[in-house]
């Protein structure tokens, strides 16, 4: 009777097997747990078993020139996903390259006129509001400074679908924006008074200075946050500086509750992945 010759990797696995010493071998009291796991990756990978990916890892470029003091950072969950860190990462060199354009015209100009050249910045901070089974939501702080008085700041929200694997948009999950705007209104409304009363240090009475007049929520920043990491159950409305308030009292945020109201303004598809149900 022929016998089969063994396959490579069955021959590599009998010629490890008959190099590598017994347990009797081996002097008393050594283990040798990471020669076994080495020898058993080895194996896999000549066998073409799929290897655990290494962990994700958040990331930061910083420098600071004559030019431009600049920062862009981003989340390990971000750098988990390919697409997203792709994107930033197009949004970190494109706005760098911008960014220190305007800086040496600045500069240029400055030199002509006689006037003193101030650096300018530009940070760039993403953080998580919200990573549940169905979404990964990032929201962005951007700070610009151009050698004026002061800089600003400015926000922006980043929505991962990964039950379709793409990116979307609060606006997408809408059953309409007008719904949705009529479902957060009344809470939106009496939330910005009270950080307003907060921030003001006594109640606030509407009337025509538009400091004191509610604003439209939809025009700003709206970002699905979760405090238990496995529903949205909060949209926080963030308010630059000048919407709602002058400069010196900087950004409003206004947490709303996704309550049934909201909810309902939500596509069905989507409605599994908030709270407020019944």
């Amino acid at each position: 009777m022929m016998r089969k010759k063994a396959g490579p990797v069955a021959g590599l696995a009998l010629f490890l097997c008959a190099c590598t010493p017994t347990a009797s071998d081996q002097p008393e009291g050594r283990a040798d747990k990471g020669e076994d796991a080495a020898t058993a990756n080895f194996l896999n990978r000549m066998a073409g078993a799929e290897q655990p990916k290494p962990p994700s890892e958040p990331f930061q470029q910083a420098e600071k020139t004559d030019l431009l003091e600049f920062l862009y950072a981003w989340p390990a969950q971000a750098s988990a996903v390919p697409q997203i860190a792709a994107k930033l990462r197009k949004d970190m060199e494109s706005g760098k390259v911008d960014a220190l354009k305007m800086a040496a015209d600045d500069r240029k100009s400055a030199q002509q006129s006689g006037f003193p050249f101030h650096a300018h910045s530009l940070e760039t901070r993403w953080t998580v509001a919200a990573d549940t089974p169905r979404f990964l939501s990032l929201r962005s702080s951007r700070y610009t400074y151009t050698g004026g008085a002061h800089g600003m700041t400015g926000y922006d929200v980043l929505l991962w679908d990964k039950a379709r694997k793409r990116e979307t948009s609060v606006n997408a999950l809408m059953t309409s924006p007008a719904a949705f705007a009529e479902a957060i209104r009344t809470s939106f409304c009496d939330g910005l008074d009270k950080a307003r009363a907060k921030k003001r240090g006594g109640p606030i009475m509407r009337g025509d200075d538009p400091f004191t007049q509610c604003i439209d929520p939809m025009k700003e920043v709206l970002v699905p946050t979760s405090r238990g990491g496995k529903l949205i159950d909060r949209i926080v409305v963030v308010v630059g500086p000048y919407s709602a308030g002058p400069y010196s009292e900087g950004t409003y945020e206004v947490p709303l509750a996704v309550d049934a109201a909201m909810r309902k303004a939500i596509k069905t598809e989507y409605q599994n992945a908030f709270a407020g149900g019944s």
